[in-house]
């Protein structure tokens, strides 16, 4: 996937916009509860196995040490406990990024070329003051050059809620240009919104926006540590800006659901939305991702249960 550019600051996009919260909520209904009621056993086994090669496998713990990172890791490329499981689908079955701190990003990168799946897995590293974001600016910089040395492929970054709560879109348009610029051409930036704490939204749109336009390979919802974390609502709007965005521009940006994505059923939602409103296209590593950190077990859970019934 190639890496988002920026373009331009564009105020115009950011004005007259509305946004009618029952209608969300309504049209998030009408476009997943039926399709939800008529998926069978062995669609029900293949979204499982999708939701699992778009799963970032989570851990950012205080506890975190090099060797809980090395079992994230091998989960990760390994995720079913029956290893015949992995034998009969040729090694192909595996997460598609691990994400960690950036202080644990070079144990993810040796637990990886240990288990040869350097390039095979991403690895993923929150930056940028997480999950507060309220650092200066240079800080947050350093630490995303920092994790890049470590050896991450992608970077999250978590932008300043303050910015957006007090309108200061310029601001943060800014900001996420000198982050973009931070992480070249070749490490992927998923701009975290932290929805939960944005106070409208209207104010998720626009920061949806302003994230595209500065670079952003993908937006995501939230750090996983706000009260309100990822619902289907919330995406539908980030949706709505992304179909904007690429009528503008022509551009794909990717979508990530992080935080309160449990379950295969909960995956199964997203997925659904994903395809009827950006299309099939969208469903795969390079555009959507669901942050998780508990996912993969209902994921391991459900595998075994469908594969008996089929």
């Amino acid at each position: 996937m190639v890496a988002n550019v920026t373009i331009s600051y564009d105020a115009k996009q950011l004005s007259n916009v509305r946004v009618n919260l029952s209608c969300v909520i309504r049209s998030v209904d009408l476009l997943t509860s039926s399709l939800i009621k008529r998926v069978t056993d062995a669609e029900f086994l293949q979204y499982t196995l999708k939701a699992l090669q778009l799963t970032d496998l989570t851990t950012l713990a205080g506890d975190d040490t090099e060797a809980n990172v090395a079992r994230l890791c091998f989960r990760a490329a390994y995720p079913f406990a029956d290893l015949s499981a992995h034998a009969r689908m040729k090694g192909k079955v595996h997460t598609a990024a691990v994400c960690v701190y950036p202080s644990r990003v070079a144990d993810a990168n040796r637990a990886l070329e240990a288990l040869g799946m350097l390039g095979r897995i991403q690895i993923a590293s929150v930056a940028t003051g997480f999950p507060s974001g309220s650092y200066s600016l240079e800080t947050r910089l350093q630490e995303i050059r920092f994790a890049i040395e470590q050896g991450a492929t992608e970077i999250d970054i978590v932008i300043d809620r303050s910015l957006v709560l007090t309108g200061r879109w310029k601001e943060l348009y800014d900001e996420i240009v000198a982050m973009r610029k931070a992480c070249g051409d070749t490490v992927h930036l998923k701009a975290i919104l932290g929805i939960g704490e944005c106070g409208t939204m209207v104010n998720v749109y626009k920061a949806s926006m302003i994230a595209m336009m500065a670079g952003s390979d993908f937006i995501k919802t939230s750090t996983g540590k706000e009260a309100v974390n990822a619902t289907l609502p919330v995406g539908l709007v980030m949706i709505r800006a992304i179909q904007k965005f690429y009528r503008l521009t022509g551009k794909k940006i990717g979508l990530k659901p992080a935080g309160g994505v449990r379950t295969v059923r909960d995956a199964i939602a997203w997925m659904i939305m994903i395809r009827e409103t950006l299309g099939e296209d969208w469903l795969k590593p390079e555009l959507f991702r669901f942050g998780a950190s508990g996912l993969l077990d209902d994921i391991e859970k459900q595998f075994y249960a469908v594969s008996k019934r089929l």
